[in-house]
């Protein structure tokens, strides 16, 4: 996948099937092969409670945070519920995430403005079977749901295979596996890791995923 394959919509909303807090879904990571020899993921199951969460990339000017990302592009939400926007660049060689913060400036839960020193790297183009990096954030003067914050976050990536993805409504038939785990070290508390699997199409950017508990 290269670089103009996978470029952010935005205003437009990608919904996504997902199970509800408190649930967890079976997912076979590693697939089956058909036929053909192509390894295929069958990720098809409608369940009941499924809920739809909507995703919507927007431009960065406008919000209150914007004058603390001068590198930034858009922001997208980072979990299912949008409390929380990371701030992305995308320089025709990588994916960049700048930090992220809470939408509004005073929320209930406590404002969050975290900005790295040096972005890390989501994707790096060309996405291929194979391509692997590290990414570390560093975070310093930051504030977390209304506390002082400063850590490291460590981004290690990989596209690991290839192969057919079968959803609910449409199948994908030649996605990219990719394995993200995210290692935060917080300056102060527990190290919590957090492993997630994506699978990547061109032009539609992440169709699936599948993430673990934390640690």
């Amino acid at each position: 996948i290269d670089a103009d394959e996978l470029q952010a919509a935005l205003g437009v909303p990608a919904r996504y099937l997902a199970n509800p807090a408190g649930t967890s879904r079976p997912v076979s990571l590693e697939g089956a092969t058909n036929p053909q020899g192509q390894r295929v993921w069958d990720l098809a199951t409608d369940y009941a409670d499924d809920r739809v969460a909507t995703l919507e990339a927007k431009a960065l000017a406008g919000h209150w945070f914007a004058a603390s990302f001068p590198g930034g592009q858009f922001v997208s939400p980072l979990d299912l519920g949008g409390t929380t926007l990371g701030v992305y660049a995308h320089d025709g060689s990588a994916l960049l995430l700048l930090g992220y913060a809470s939408p509004e400036e005073n929320p209930a839960s406590g404002k969050t403005l975290v900005v790295y020193t040096a972005p890390v790297a989501i994707f790096r183009f060309p996405l291929e079977v194979g391509r692997q990096w590290v990414s570390v954030g560093e975070v310093r003067n930051a504030t977390l749901r209304g506390l002082p914050f400063a850590g490291r976050d460590t981004y290690q990536v990989r596209v690991d295979a290839a192969g057919q993805v079968e959803l609910p409504d449409v199948t994908f038939t030649q996605a990219l596996r990719v394995r993200t785990t995210a290692t935060i070290e917080p300056a102060v508390g527990p190290v919590i890791v957090r492993r997630q699997v994506g699978w990547v199409f061109e032009c539609f950017g992440e169709v699936a995923r599948a993430t673990a508990a934390d640690n």
